[in-house]
């Protein structure tokens, strides 16, 4: 049932007043007071493609423009509000030159939101905001506020495509903030550092050393790779990758390969893991031990060819050294006399060294009719390292040709020579690197002279084209001389001509005067 006069009085006595004792509706009581730049609530009542009517009990409705609906670009207003939504909107002009009331949403959501971001940028809490564009040198987020976010800081490695986050609601940190030039720039890669330290720590409380785990290769560099253990990073030494030897990582791994590691070592305070990978494989140590004793006649294959031997693998990841006294019952001066690279030699073995893992061998020692232990795999029930049916290389390799190198610190020379050998090793080692050090600066020399002669032919050749140059020039000047000379003489000769064409007259006018005077 409607309610009476009287009952509406009674419920709302301040929007009544009293004139000529009757009691009427006070209407500028219902209008709302604002000024210019104040924020009001009202209910959307009308939607237009190109703006919005909203009541705020004023005496007309307010006008928000479609470009003053939202901080993106070219919206369907539809997509922003919808019919009898309240909404909050900033008041831009009481009364534009149309007598409208011009308001704007995103000046008031700007408003709450630059707040928010400011009490979010002194606090360090993190702001969530929805990628609304892909720009040039990263990402836009609507915070209220367009808030920048560098694509170096979307994520803790870089990212090739940043279209992979569009629409997507990202949580960021502020961290630079300028309100009069309305900049708000964000990292995303700062909160994720943060929630990964956490992780961190939680890793670093759960490892320990021996415990094996697995991991994504993360990164390869000269001295290892670096695998990630869900959040942090342990490395891999390149001593550590194999039992055999290894000249560079990318020989045995690739990034985004999973692999299982052990651990090795926990440094807590430095956050540093060490790991191995050649420990969660069989140790080819302990298969010579099992397999081999000192005296046994075995297959090989010759891997590396040097001054003073050649080193012979026997099992995959394990050689020894043949030292050049025992490569042969004859005096030889160039190894390569008896083996060369990859032959495959029977060898026997004088010498297991278990505590520092050194074999010492010898061919001259192998004796025809020797019984040769068959040949064995790494793991136990493979195949054999080398098939004992292939040809055994015969002495007489190429000595001509130039042996290996051997790098400083490549090898344990203490450990693989004889007696009183390793100081004439290691000299004949360093005179070998004064060697190409020398050879090598002598071509910087030869370099050099040949640069400096270089110069000296391009100057000649330079200076000859100076001359060719000038004596083209004097030529060309000669030649514009004569031009000018036979163009005066051809004016001279035309003037000549003329005057003799004038004389003629002139004699002519002359008699006949004298005719006349007569």
């Amino acid at each position: 049932m409607p309610q009476t006069k009287e009952e509406m009085i009674a419920d709302d006595p301040s929007v009544w007043i009293e004139v000529d004792g009757e009691m009427i509706p006070d209407y500028d009581a219902t209008i709302s007071e604002f000024e210019e730049g104040d924020v009001v609530t009202g209910k959307v009542v009308r939607i237009d493609k190109d703006e919005v009517l909203i009541d705020i009990g004023y005496k007309s409705e307010g006008v928000i423009p479609v470009a003053e609906l939202s901080i993106r670009r070219s919206v369907d207003p539809a997509d922003e509000v919808e019919m009898g939504e309240e909404v909050d909107a900033l008041v831009m002009q009481k009364e534009d030159a149309d007598g409208r009331l011009i308001l704007s949403k995103k000046r008031a959501r700007f408003e709450k939101a630059w707040k928010r971001i400011e009490a979010a940028a002194e606090s360090g809490e993190p702001v969530d905001g929805l990628v609304i564009e892909v720009v040039k040198g990263g990402l836009i987020i609507d915070l209220g506020v367009r808030g920048f976010l560098p694509a170096s800081l979307v994520d803790i490695r870089r990212v090739q495509d940043l279209e992979e986050f569009r629409g997507q609601e990202l949580r960021c940190k502020v961290i630079e903030l300028n309100r009069s030039r309305n900049n708000v720039v964000l990292s995303r890669r700062a909160m994720l550092e943060e929630e990964r330290r956490e992780v961190r720590q939680r890793i670093l409380d759960d490892l320990a050393p021996g415990k094996t785990v697995k991991g994504l290769v993360s990164n390869i560099v000269d001295f290892g790779a670096f695998v990630d253990l869900d959040g942090i990073d342990g490395l891999i030494h390149i001593s550590e990758l194999s039992w055999s030897h290894v000249n560079h990582p990318s020989e045995l791994l690739s990034i985004g390969q999973e692999v299982e590691v052990k651990v090795l070592e926990v440094d807590r305070d430095r956050q540093r893991i060490s790991l191995g990978l050649k420990q969660t494989q069989a140790d080819p140590w302990q298969r010579v031990l099992e397999s081999y004793q000192q005296g046994d006649v075995v297959h090989g294959r010759a891997t590396k060819v040097v001054t003073f031997g050649a080193f012979v693998e026997i099992l995959q990841g394990i050689e020894g050294l043949v030292h050049i006294s025992e490569l042969a019952d004859r005096h030889i001066e160039n190894p390569r006399e008896v083996v060369s690279q990859n032959d495959h030699v029977l060898i026997r073995i004088i010498e297991i060294d278990a505590e520092r893992r050194r074999l010492s061998l010898s061919m001259k020692q192998v004796l025809p009719g020797d019984p040769v232990l068959a040949s064995i795999s790494l793991m136990p029930g493979g195949e054999p390292f080398i098939d004992a049916n292939e040809p055994i290389a015969e002495p007489g390799g190429a000595p001509d040709l130039e042996l290996d190198h051997v790098e400083e610190g490549e090898y344990d020379l203490e450990g693989l020579l004889p007696p009183g050998m390793a100081a004439e090793v290691a000299a004949a080692v360093a005179a070998e690197h004064a060697a190409k050090l020398a050879a090598a600066e002598a071509e910087v020399s030869e370099a050099i002279v040949e640069e400096a002669v270089v110069e000296e032919i391009v100057e000649e050749i330079v200076a000859e084209a100076i001359v060719e140059e000038a004596v083209v020039e004097a030529i060309v000047e000669e030649i514009v001389a004569e031009a000018i000379v036979e163009e005066a003489i051809v004016e001279v000769v035309a003037e000549a001509e003329v005057v003799e064409a004038v004389e003629p007259e002139s004699a002519v006018d002359a008699d006949d005067a004298k005719a006349t005077e007569a």
